[in-house]
């Protein structure tokens, strides 16, 4: 599996298995359905990735960074940043394990909450950013 597929299968998971942020969201979303809140008020999306080349003469690495989008209709922000801070907590230098390739760090880098174009929905960001040294 590519360096980028397992760091996204990584992120996914971990999030679905963290209670406190699952308590909040209908789902977490690569592909968001057409109903994607559920019974909830909020949702989870990936947003655009990409990957910043660190390899070295011995091996290859890279850089890569991941949006995390909150999607949120409940009244006011503080539903969405609570979810941004919980995704936050739950990533930030975790010590997550890839199988494949090898991850040597995860920061969150960026967190942000603001209102959507929607009058009716809140958005939060958070940048994931991960280092992986890939197997030659």
């Amino acid at each position: 599996m590519s360096a980028q597929a397992e760091l996204q299968k990584l992120l996914y998971d971990t999030l679905r298995a963290t209670p406190a942020i699952m308590l909040l969201v209908g789902g977490v979303y690569d592909r968001v359905p057409s109903t994607p809140y559920g019974a909830m008020n909020a949702y989870i999306s990936f947003g655009p990735s990409d990957v910043v080349d660190d390899s070295a003469d011995c091996s290859i690495s890279g850089s890569h960074s991941f949006q995390l989008d909150v999607w949120s209709k409940a009244v006011g922000q503080v539903e969405a940043k609570t979810i941004v801070d919980l995704i936050y907590r739950t990533l930030h230098e975790a010590e997550l394990v890839l199988s494949e390739n090898a991850l040597a760090e995860i920061r969150v880098d960026f967190r942000r909450v603001f209102p959507d174009s929607d009058p009716l929905i809140t958005h939060g960001v958070v940048s994931v950013s991960a280092s992986i040294e890939e197997p030659e």
